[in-house]
């Protein structure tokens, strides 16, 4: 099979590269490389994706992406820098490959930055979608996968969240773009055929995981002795889903997509155990052997005070079995991240 991916360098889709690799897939991975974080994070992600463990030397940002789809170029991998909102440009990515399903992981992410720039987050997270789902049509592609978000269901007064349950209040310009998407890609299911399936991921960490996420920023800074800004008073808690789980998530959403047909479905990825502020950042102390110096600081507009997943659909449709405990999964991504300061 031949899998289109965006987003292929980031946290989550280099991941997912890897494994479809791993299993004797074809991938075309289409990142722009965005200036939301240092590009070097991407590149090395891209590295470990495909198995390349070398020593890459930086030199300057247009350099190091030459040499790095040198590195890259295979005949089951194929990079490309794109941007998702340049329709022409994924026109002639579509053209050149022959694509068996989309899993669209692409995005701006982030609530905090969204209400800087609720523009921005409109063009690439709704348009950038569209314009795939044009391309699909197109080029009749009926398969596609594409992340949501745990963020859409906004300050959600019943626990877990579900599926089904309202999600009309986004209280960020990100949620409300992955509602919106949701939305749209219905259109698309309803208008064109397209068997779609969104994954509303549940506060993803682990190895890889992106500079501005608050794990691998608290990490960084006992390890650096720096202030931590600490918002809230520590009580706001998420549904922390370690990225294996996610990613066995994915693969059995798309292995659900190939087996079946009319397929329209919203499914929460999750990890079904909360754990607060306060409790996550003692997780990190522990296993870093070393206290937190804490700046408090008033909780921020958009953040939600909690997230809580119901993933009875997803064990009863795709066979979804998350098995990674909270303290494990720290312990994994401090090894991780130890070992890449070396």
């Amino acid at each position: 099979m031949t899998y289109l991916v965006t987003g292929g360098s980031g946290f989550i889709g280099s991941h997912l590269v890897e494994h479809l690799l791993e299993n004797g897939h074809s991938v075309i991975n289409i990142d722009n490389f965005d200036t939301f974080y240092k590009y070097q994070n991407k590149i090395l992600n891209t590295l470990e994706s495909i198995g390349q463990d070398i020593d890459f030397q930086f030199e300057e940002r247009e350099k190091d992406l030459q040499k790095l789809e040198k590195i890259v170029k295979s005949d089951n991998y194929t990079l490309y820098y794109q941007d998702i909102r340049d329709l022409n440009g994924l026109r002639n990515i579509f053209k050149n490959h022959s694509i068996d399903m989309v899993i669209h992981l692409a995005a701006l992410a982030g609530v905090r930055p969204s209400i800087e720039r609720p523009l921005d987050y409109e063009e690439v997270n709704l348009r950038g979608s569209m314009n795939l789902w044009e391309l699909c049509k197109e080029f009749d592609v009926k398969k596609f996968v594409c992340a949501s978000s745990s963020s859409v269901y906004g300050n959600n007064d019943k626990v877990p969240f579900s599926e089904n349950d309202p999600v009309d209040r986004p209280i960020s310009p990100y949620a409300a773009t992955k509602k919106c998407g949701e939305i749209m890609g219905h259109v698309y299911h309803h208008l064109y055929h397209l068997d779609l399936i969104f994954l509303r991921f549940f506060t993803v960490y682990g190895p890889r995981q992106r500079p501005d996420l608050a794990i691998r920023k608290f990490t960084q800074s006992i390890i650096e002795g720096d202030k931590i800004p600490f918002y809230g008073d520590g009580k706001t808690a998420r549904d922390y889903t370690f990225v294996n789980d996610i990613i066995d998530g994915v693969l059995k959403s798309i292995s659900y997509l190939e087996s079946n047909t009319k397929v329209y479905e919203i499914i929460n990825l999750g990890e079904s155990e909360v754990v607060s502020l306060d409790r996550m950042l003692s997780t990190i102390e522990t296993e870093l052997g070393k206290k937190a110096d804490i700046n408090p600081l008033p909780m921020q507009p958009g953040d939600v005070q909690r997230t809580n997943a119901d993933i009875d659909k997803a064990k009863t449709m795709i066979g979804y079995a998350p098995d990674t405990t909270f303290q494990n999964g720290i312990k994994k991504f401090v090894e991780w991240f130890l070992r890449k300061q070396r």
